[in-house]
């Protein structure tokens, strides 16, 4: 079959890759779009933690497909799902206790085994999830990335009336402004680096979109932008008795200089947070099906599996024209 491969660091190309084989308790799944987003670049690239990756790999770990055989408690043949990325082992500590993101057995598609940008994938069948017949696929193709951010906005208990900051303008930023809302904040405030993304950011229910870094402090800043100087700046914008989420990911052993008294004195906390559990994925899942998250609005690109190289080059930015730039996704049901 065709997947898009990452053969290794740098050498990234639509390439012939095995089908699946059939394995006990696992399900075969047809997936119809992708997402690309900043992690697959990094895959690309060879800068993500080696403890987190094993190459050759198929990428796409956002995506939504159809089930290729019935799975009990989930639905028939044809069925459109989501399927959770991380694979728990289900037994060690972290599991036991809820935190499947930290599995001791590290297993994740789209990093140590193969992701949906291919004609088929095998999923375990525990992890695949259910779609309402009346969602759309671009809304279910974000439920990944929602995800993330909403693990990391849940994770702390966030009390209404916060003054929020954002600091980056990509999808997990976007989305941030998106979920953040549902807590009722006083203002949401994105820090961006490209005015394109205003309109976007507006829609996803930013209040202030702003280039540059304000003078203000926030309750709550959240760091998306994936840059050691994006966390630093959030740290110093951040207000007494506030809190700063990472949800960005620099490169491995990017370093911040902190002054831990001022943490200390301004009673801050650090958050952060890595992924999702399989509860946050299925809160997400929950909210799609019930009408309350629907993000596609954030699809700003779309590219059949054979123009996989293009969508790369975009979402580096390599190809942009001043237009604004959200979710970049690979639609598999083009020829």
């Amino acid at each position: 079959m065709k997947a898009f491969v990452v053969r290794e660091p740098g050498d990234v190309a639509l390439r012939e890759w095995p089908e699946p084989i059939d394995v006990e308790d696992e399900v075969l799944v047809t997936p119809l779009i992708a997402g690309v987003c900043g992690t697959d670049l990094e895959l690309i690239d060879g800068s993500i933690d080696l403890a987190y990756v094993r190459y050759p790999l198929v990428l796409g770990h956002e995506w939504v497909g159809r089930l290729e055989a019935d799975v009990v408690d989930v639905g028939p043949t044809g069925t459109h799902v989501v399927v959770e990325g991380i694979i728990p082992c289900g037994v060690c500590d972290a599991c036991v206790r809820g935190a499947s993101n930290l599995c001791h057995v590290y297993d994740e598609i789209g990093f140590t085994r193969p992701g949906a940008l291919a004609e088929h994938v095998s999923v375990p069948c525990g992890l695949v999830h259910a779609l309402g017949d009346d969602v759309a696929l671009d809304d279910a193709a974000l439920i990944e990335p929602m995800a993330v951010v909403w693990r990391a906005l849940t994770r702390v208990p966030l009390r209404r009336g916060l003054r929020v900051a954002i600091i980056g303008d990509g999808t997990i930023a976007l989305l941030a402004a998106h979920l953040v809302r549902l807590f009722e904040p006083t203002s949401t405030t994105i820090i961006g680096r490209r005015n394109e993304q205003r309109e976007l950011a507006t829609s996803a229910g930013a209040d202030e979109f702003v280039i540059g870094t304000p003078q203000a402090s926030f309750d709550l800043v959240i760091e998306a932008a994936g840059a050691g100087a994006a966390v630093a700046s959030a740290i110093e914008r951040c207000a007494r008795g506030g809190m700063v989420i990472l949800l960005g990911l620099p490169p491995h052993g990017t370093t911040v200089a902190l002054a831990p008294d001022d943490l200390v004195n301004n009673d801050v906390i650090i958050q952060g947070s890595f992924s999702y559990t399989r509860s946050a994925f299925a809160d997400v899942v929950r909210r799609v099906n019930g009408g309350d998250l629907r993000p596609s609005f954030l699809i700003t690109h779309r590219f059949s599996l054979d123009d996989a190289a293009t969508a790369v080059n975009v979402l580096r930015g390599n190809e942009m024209t001043g237009e604004p730039r959200g979710k970049v996704v690979i639609d598999l049901t083009r020829g």
